[in-house]
């Protein structure tokens, strides 16, 4: 409802600058990598905050996602071992852009498991795959679908061998499985959709099936999860505690929440900011304050853990960084 709320409105009075700064992100993304530190003057210089506030309408009181040179770059070749499992990890803009890490940590994870890791690369090259999250969060459909024909084109040949295509973010991933069939109505849309799984349900489905073998090793510690609301609406949280109950020692305790209030760049807005902090207040933020210095706070969504850094000033993990850090205490 809210894509065609927006589209509609495009074709009367066009898009905002605010809303033009969101959706081209993934195509200014690769220009912000080669200059990060002019990128990220905004959040260090008042008067740039305050400018961008009156311009763009990006709050002041927000901070902004750090870019940086250390993008992640898919390696030429598979990784892992040869006779491996086949598995494709769909590096998405997000995870590519702003935390590398976690993709390191979902290859770390997956060649440790004995897999042989492919990356999704665009069909003749050209600039890094996009599900066109951002074009429809602001009600760009043909641009998403432009998007999504480039991704689908890329994946298809991997889906019709069956092999799963594994992505980090819910937002992204999930649009494989529900916007982009819709979008592209096509028959290779539907079988990307029908191989397409989040990093968590991989792992714990091939753990119920007795086909995981991960050596991980003991974590005592406590670990606080909040969900995407993507990973609730399409019922994943079952997978990501799952996931989190397969390291020795880990206390999973989940953050009964709603939204958590960001909800893409709702919880930029200088028009929407205040509602997007209430909402993080009525649980999310009072539960990760609450929660012991020395406890993992969990959240796979990039604009989750933003919104639990500003509002409660820690740092937020995706469920790969756990698998890996029991990865790194096994081998230690």
């Amino acid at each position: 409802m809210k894509i065609e709320v927006k589209a509609q409105r495009h074709k009367a009075r066009g898009a905002s600058l605010h809303e033009m700064l969101v959706a081209h992100l993934p195509r200014f993304a690769p220009l912000a990598a080669k200059a990060p530190w002019l990128f990220n003057l905004r959040d260090r210089v008042p008067a740039l905050k305050a400018m961008s506030e009156r311009l763009a309408q990006f709050s002041a009181r927000r901070s902004l996602p750090r870019w940086r040179s250390d993008v992640f770059a898919p390696p030429a070749a598979a990784e892992g071992p040869v006779a491996g499992r086949e598995v494709v990890l769909f590096a998405d803009t997000f995870n590519r852009a702003f935390e590398r890490e976690n993709l390191d940590a979902a290859v770390t994870v997956l060649t440790r498991a004995g897999y042989r890791v492919h990356h999704a690369r665009p069909v003749g090259g050209g600039r890094p795959l996009c599900c066109g999250r951002t074009y429809l969060a602001t009600g760009m459909v043909d641009r998403a679908r432009t998007e999504a024909d480039r991704l689908v084109a890329a994946l298809a040949p991997i889906a019709a061998r069956g092999v799963p295509v594994i992505g980090l973010e819910p937002s992204c991933l999930f649009s494989l499985r529900d916007e982009i069939p819709a979008l592209l109505r096509s028959d290779d849309a539907r079988a990307v959709a029908g191989v397409a799984v989040l990093f968590e349900e991989f792992i714990a489905a091939e753990a119920k099936a007795g086909r995981l073998a991960l050596p991980l090793g003991e974590m005592k510690a406590k670990a606080v999860l909040h969900g995407h609301c993507h990973q609730k609406a399409f019922g994943a949280m079952g997978a990501v505690e799952g996931a989190l109950r397969l390291v020795p020692g880990l206390e999973v305790q989940t953050v009964e929440s709603s939204c958590c209030g960001m909800a893409g760049a709702f919880g930029y807005h200088a028009e929407t900011i205040d509602a997007s902090l209430a909402m993080a207040e009525l649980s999310l933020l009072p539960a990760v304050r609450k929660a012991p210095e020395d406890a993992i706070i969990v959240a796979d969504g990039t604009s989750c853990r933003h919104q639990i850094a500003d509002g409660a000033g820690r740092e937020a993990v995706h469920v790969a960084r756990v698998l890996a850090m029991s990865l790194e205490r096994k081998a230690g």
